[in-house]
């Protein structure tokens, strides 16, 4: 059973000999990247950075599902990029923005 199931995988369109498998297998590293600078100062982040990840997870992730054979990898990362994306770019606009108005309201208040 699992032989099949591994050969039906070998074998498939979108399957480890073609490149449809290992560009998004690859793509996964800027994922991981992306989760490890969840460590990173806010005001390290860039904006066009994340904005780019961010719109590529969204434009790839719908695309993915669209073409033929539907490529489950790919959808599985680009997700995976929407959400580290959002996750970073909310991180950013906090920092540059909520903090600041939290500063000036409290030297208001002094």
């Amino acid at each position: 059973m699992a032989t099949s199931k591994l050969q039906a995988l070998w074998n498939h369109p979108a399957g480890p000999k073609t490149i449809h498998f290992w560009a998004p297998t690859f793509k996964w590293g800027i994922s991981i990247a992306n989760i490890a600078d969840f460590a990173k100062p806010p005001e390290n982040i860039s904006y066009p950075q994340q904005i780019a990840v961010t719109a590529t997870g969204v434009i790839w992730s719908r695309y993915s599902t669209v073409i033929t054979p539907k490529n489950w990898n790919l959808f599985s990362v680009n997700v995976a990029m929407f959400g580290t994306g959002v996750y970073q770019l909310s991180r950013k606009i906090r920092h540059d923005y909520f903090t600041k108005e939290e500063a000036e309201e409290a030297a208001v208040s002094e």
